[in-house]
């Protein structure tokens, strides 16, 4: 069989401050199978532990993995960058994770890796950036962009904190202004295509 033009083969989600609302509401209506692998980088606490990924689970037939070195991308599953460390892609089935100085004062930063994303999967990637109070993840959705990928940006009008998204709606050639109330909806679209 033929692979699908363009087809999506992961979508990264960054967010920062007053984004966890709107993770929660859309992965409670994400389809119960969807054909690609959702990569979570959200900004917290250095020694944060693993009560994020118990709480997402609780909203989905999909399995949440907290992203260990060398962590295998695999379909129809909901991983989260570990805090503390910059999430990279090593290839289209490998993730890796680095310590480096932090950017934008964050580790994860979300322009780390959007940017390792774009490069390995181009064309079939989303990025996605949600509400949050610094500028993380617009140099990372310019980088998608230029690489062919989709950017979508949360209506900065509908952002608890609006600095983030409103940043990126500002510089960055998106796709899709997204609605927390939709944003489900959009993804699950992503399988169809």
């Amino acid at each position: 069989m033929e692979a699908k033009f363009n087809a999506t083969e992961l979508v990264l989600i960054g967010g920062s401050a007053g984004s966890l609302q709107v993770i929660l509401e859309f992965i409670k209506n994400l389809n119960r199978k969807i054909s690609f692998p959702i990569v979570l980088m959200l900004h917290r606490k250095a020694h944060s532990n693993n009560v994020l990924q118990v709480l997402l689970q609780q909203f989905t037939d999909a399995e949440v993995v907290e992203i260990d070195d060398k962590t295998e991308i695999e379909p129809n599953k909901i991983y989260i960058a570990p805090a503390d460390y910059h999430l990279l892609f090593e290839n289209k089935k490998t993730m890796s994770l680095d310590s480096s100085e932090k950017m934008n004062y964050s580790r994860p930063s979300i322009d780390v890796t959007f940017k390792s994303g774009a490069e390995v999967f181009g064309e079939n990637l989303v990025g996605i950036l949600l509400s949050g109070a610094n500028a993380d993840g617009v140099e990372g959705l310019i980088y998608i962009k230029k690489n062919n990928g989709k950017v979508w940006v949360q209506n900065p009008d509908t952002a608890e904190v609006d600095y983030m998204p409103r940043q990126a709606a500002e510089r960055v050639e998106y796709d899709l202004l997204i609605n927390p109330h939709n944003l489900a909806e959009q993804i699950n679209l992503l399988d169809m295509n």
